[in-house]
């Protein structure tokens, strides 16, 4: 966006990456809702493309605000105009610095995951968020213990409804074939021979469908074997040297629900939840979301910081000092939002704040007047979960309407899962999973808060043409 407005400027885009993320087979669904693909392409090409952007690959280890300067890890200083920090976030291990724990948010840390899950025989996984739901069922001939703090499998998107219409997947023998994915993965040369980055190391975050072309296959030679533990967390890892010390019992992998057969296999690494039971594994996934990349820009600088440790940004992108704007998820939005917006760290949500972010770089520079974003005016996410289409509108879980709102509900088996939230007679949020059709006579519902009470439940009626209804 800069590139093309500041033609004569120089743009420096600082990544510790060799590549760079592009968005690919850009697809504007509805008013609010954009399909994409994410690559992994050689900064060269955006070069070629931007003569007025250089791509420096360093680190930064310090931000000095008060000078305009940003020094790199390879010793060099650069002076800024203005600066845009999108540097992400990175994933909360439950266990920092364990061998046996790996955490999982980019695509170098996906390629260490596939290296040890090819000798694996049984893996945990802690985490209820889309990585987690994604990884348990792309998983095969690998026992998985699932560990999760919530009553239902992912709470991030799914109430416990949805989480019901979707578990027969998880135990279903075959899954079918994928749809085919148009993403190409890019590989720098001798890239592969390099050592798989620490955890510490941050790569690039994972697109939406980052397990495809990754061979996620443990020894055995059965397809899905899933055992979810609910209403847990991970207490404590023991080596097996330790385990073996305490001379307590692990379980076996449950053949019935509640099955607590002791185990008689020696693993090299042990789980104890919080409920009691300890199972021993090859190695364990913390999937359990991520934390902003905050840390090489606070030192020394009075950033104001988000309760979840973003950095706070306003209408505009600004963080709290000058000349420094911050997108995506090393910021937390802090202007009020619309009723049926609200921040999550997702992809979608990266993209439309960089973007918007360098409008109001250009605006600011310009000394131009901007309006806030129309993405910003309403929620919406469209991704795929078990080979399903899923998407989510507004406040899909009624997040913040409190006790005053109510849902109606139509499923069918193995087909489709409609959720609405309503709250005074209007439409405030929608869960659709599977072929639906309806996201955007629900997004225009939303949008234009029309009284529905005289429809009631009529609302979902399969038998109601409710697209004709409102067109």
């Amino acid at each position: 966006k800069l590139a093309v407005e500041f033609s004569s400027e120089d743009i420096f885009l600082m990544t510790t990456s060799p590549v760079i993320k592009a968005v690919t087979n850009f697809k504007q669904v509805s008013k609010t809702l954009e399909e994409f693909d994410v690559e992994e392409q050689p900064s060269s090409l955006l070069e070629k493309r931007y003569p007025n952007i250089k791509v420096i690959q360093s680190g930064v280890k310090q931000l000095k605000s008060d000078e305009h300067k940003i020094f790199t890890e390879d010793g060099k200083e650069y002076i800024y105009e203005k600066l845009c920090l999108c540097a992400g976030a990175k994933p909360k291990l439950i266990f920092e610095g364990n061998p046996y724990v790996l955490g999982i948010r980019d695509t170098d840390s996906a390629q260490a995951f596939q290296k040890n899950l090819a000798q694996a025989e049984r893996i945990v996984v802690v985490g209820n968020g889309g990585i987690a739901l994604e990884l348990v069922y792309e998983i095969q001939g690998c026992e998985v213990i699932w560990a999760i703090k919530d009553k239902a499998i992912g709470n991030t998107f799914f109430d416990a409804g949805a989480a019901e219409f979707l578990i027969p997947k998880l135990t279903a023998e075959n899954q079918e074939t994928p749809i085919e994915c148009k993403r190409t993965k890019y590989t720098v040369e001798g890239r592969e021979e390099r050592p798989i980055a620490a955890s510490d190391k941050l790569g690039s975050a994972l697109g939406p469908d980052w397990h495809e072309g990754l061979q996620l296959k443990g020894t055995k030679e059965f397809s899905h074997k899933v055992h979810i533990e609910i209403l847990c967390e991970v207490k404590k890892i023991h080596l097996q040297q330790e385990f073996l010390q305490l001379q307590r019992t692990s379980l076996s992998f449950p053949k019935e629900e509640n099955n607590v057969e002791p185990d008689e296999v020696l693993w090299p690494v042990y789980v104890e939840l919080t409920n009691g039971k300890i199972y021993g594994c090859d190695f364990i996934v913390s999937a359990t979301g991520v934390v902003p990349n905050v840390k090489p820009f606070l030192d020394g600088n009075n950033f104001a910081v988000g309760e979840d440790g973003g950095l706070k940004v306003d209408k505009h992108m600004h963080t709290s000092l000058p000349d420094i704007y911050a997108a995506g998820d090393i910021c937390t939005a802090s202007w009020e939002p619309s009723p049926v917006w609200h921040q999550m760290r997702l992809w979608t949500q990266a993209r439309q704040m960089g973007w918007y972010a360098g409008k109001c770089m250009a605006a600011e520079a310009l000394g131009e007047a901007i309006d806030m974003d129309f993405c910003f005016e309403l929620f919406a996410h469209v991704t795929k979960f078990f080979n399903y289409k899923v998407v989510v509108l507004g406040k899909y879980n009624a997040q913040g309407l409190g006790l005053d709102h109510e849902l109606l509900l139509r499923c069918t088996k193995g087909q489709e899962y409609v959720k609405v939230v309503m709250q005074n007679g209007r439409m405030m949020g929608a869960l659709l999973i599977g072929e639906t059709d309806l996201e955007e006579t629900f997004e225009n519902l939303i949008l234009n808060q029309m009284d529905l009470s005289a429809y009631g439940e009529d609302l979902l009626n399969p038998d109601i043409d409710i697209e004709d209804y409102f067109d």
